[in-house]
């Protein structure tokens, strides 16, 4: 009896390196969800530019798009925006969900930065970004013309992740 306690420690030491281990091969952009299969969160929140415009997930329907949260706290986002910029002139629908952000303060971004956002969701609250179960910014989702998520990739989308891991599953629901 006494033996089994003495590798009690020794047992429970292996069984938690087994997990740490195995931890340092997983993908830290790779975070569940949920949501994939499924349709956007039913919101109405005002427009970013125009805070009297009530943007509602229907009107995210009809085209396949990303759907980027950002903000301008956000030290990933401003890194990321010349690359949103690049994708929306060469076509690419992407809607904004400025989360949990001053208004006054993402509209200066806006106009400092360019906008590439069709529709700018003001989400000051962070109701929708927690609907979305958002981590942080930036997170973005693809969704088809049904407004189904189709994939959600948390971090920075530059050159290397469009061409790689995000380009196709966008082109993918353009060509159906």
């Amino acid at each position: 009896m006494k033996r089994l306690l003495m590798l009690l420690p020794l047992t429970i030491f292996l069984v938690v390196a087994v997990f740490l281990y195995r931890g340092l091969f997983l993908d830290p952009t790779e975070l569940p969800s949920a949501l994939i299969g499924k349709p956007l969160p039913s919101f109405s929140l005002p427009s970013v530019e125009d805070p009297q415009q009530q943007i509602s997930a229907e009107e995210i329907k009809g085209k396949p798009a990303l759907v980027n949260v950002w903000a301008t706290w956000c030290v990933a986002c401003k890194v990321e925006h010349p690359v949103l910029n690049k994708l929306a002139s060469q076509g690419v629908v992407i809607h904004g969900v400025n989360y949990k952000d001053d208004n006054a303060a993402a509209q200066k971004w806006l106009k400092d930065f360019h906008d590439p956002y069709q529709l700018n969701i003001r989400d000051e609250q962070g109701s929708l970004g927690l609907d979305l179960g958002v981590y942080g910014a930036p997170e973005t989702f693809i969704v088809d013309k049904q407004g189904i998520i189709r994939h959600k990739y948390v971090g920075v989308i530059d050159e290397r992740v469009w061409r790689e891991q995000l380009a196709a599953l966008y082109q993918e629901l353009v060509d159906e």
